[in-house]
């Protein structure tokens, strides 16, 4: 069997995605608004949409690529909530969310309630939590505070991002480190927070899974991995042979792993060409992804894996205005679903963050999502039009000299 392309390693983003439809139908004890029956899986396949719009953004990064694309729509949703007008249209369209935020909310209560409640039942921790950090005194209205606490179980706190912006950025990424068992640290740099923030919303996810057939340690070996440029990498092959989910597709191989409880799974891509893994992406979408699992059969395959880990690093505004909402980066945005005084807020940053480990035993993966919310009011200009006859002078401010002084009376062209 061939070897796994390098860029190949985000294959466990595409594993959490593509299960998101299979674990929706598992009920939830989860304390929330009810959405209707079925809709975790639409909120699912949006969730998915998502994440290949996203993906496909950030696929021209070279080198290892790793993310959590619900723990970022899980976020943004966050702020999805509060947002109204065009800019709520915006984000509807980019984050394939339905146009009624409370509609979302509800959904996404039910999708987080159900993932939660499935990893209780079939034995894998899966942590998610939710926290928003708002500036003492802003009016944020209760009714959107409400929602965060219903929809999403956040933990809220009051902050004065005015007096020491460093110590809340280092209160922050405490919070996230705790939630992801000290595997994402630094979430925020401290020059991110300024005077004029006025909310912080983040979302933080860890998922610690075994193997449903661990691999043997005795059997790992070093082996040679082939780079897209051709470079000889020396790894630790994982190795093991039995029944799995397999296809075939031709261009590519297909391979499901399962993790005990037989809920979640790891899927792999791998391309025939050592270096086809590029071509693969262009045409890989929600929908590609959804036939491709159909495709699954059980099959006797001899399986080679590299032991890994990695961590990636994003600031996603360039990303998501290019998706198509620009208008909640702007001054022009309308979040006036979350204060009376909304229309001065926009987004200031988006900061993602994620780590993963696969080995014999099983995946650890964790991910953290940061949004910074600034106050953006309307600034009035006073006219200063030179369009006649002035005097003016150039002085020294430490002495008060004056240096030069002069009447313009008739300007000649510069």
């Amino acid at each position: 069997m061939p070897a796994l392309p390098a860029r190949l390693r985000p294959a466990p983003i595409a594993a959490a995605l593509a299960l998101l439809a299979g674990l929706c139908m598992v009920s939830t004890d989860r304390a929330a608004p009810r959405a209707p029956a079925g809709s975790t899986a639409v909120i699912a396949r949006g969730s998915n949409s998502f994440a290949f719009d996203l993906y496909g953004a950030l696929r021209s990064q070279p080198g290892n690529l790793f993310l959590s694309p619900f723990s970022i729509e899980t976020a943004m949703s966050m702020v999805y909530s509060g947002a109204r007008g065009q800019t709520a249209q915006q984000m509807s369209a980019v984050l394939h969310l339905p146009a009624d935020p409370r509609q979302a909310q509800a959904e996404f209560s039910d999708l987080l309630g159900t993932l939660q409640s499935a990893a209780r039942t079939h034995g894998y921790q899966l942590d998610i939590a939710d926290g928003l950090w708002a500036q003492q005194g802003y009016p944020l209205l209760p009714s959107y505070l409400e929602s965060m606490r219903s929809a999403y179980s956040a933990e809220i706190d009051s902050v004065d991002f005015s007096r020491d912006a460093p110590a809340i950025a280092a209160r922050i990424d405490s919070w996230v480190a705790q939630h992801t068992h000290d595997k994402i640290k630094n979430l925020f740099a401290p020059s991110a927070f300024h005077p004029d923030m006025r909310l912080v919303l983040a979302n933080a996810i860890y998922f610690k899974g075994s193997w449903e057939r661990p691999f043997q340690p005795e059997l790992t070996h070093d082996d040679i991995f082939t780079a897209p440029d051709g470079a000889k990498i020396q790894v630790h092959m994982m190795q093991q042979q039995g029944s799995f989910n397999y296809s075939d597709a031709g261009a590519y191989q297909l391979l499901e792993l399962p993790y005990k409880g037989g809920t979640l799974v790891m899927d792999i891509f791998l391309p025939r060409k050592p270096d086809g893994l590029a071509e693969f992406e262009r045409t890989l979408t929600s929908d590609s992804l959804a036939a491709s699992l159909t495709r699954l059969r059980p099959a006797l395959v001899r399986v080679e894996l590299p032991r890994f880990t990695m961590t990636s690093s994003f600031e996603l505004n360039r990303e998501l205005v290019a998706l198509g909402m620009p208008l909640a980066f702007s001054r022009g945005a309308d979040f006036s679903g979350m204060s009376e005084r909304g229309r001065e807020l926009s987004l200031s940053t988006v900061v993602h963050k994620a780590w993963v480990d696969v080995n014999e035993q099983g995946t650890e993966a964790a991910a953290a999502t940061g949004i910074g919310v600034i106050a953006t009011a309307v600034v009035r200009y006073t006219d200063f039009r030179v369009d006649h006859p002035c005097f003016f002078l150039i002085r020294d401010l430490s002495s008060g000299a004056i240096l030069f002084m002069g009447r313009l009376d008739r300007p000649a062209p510069g």
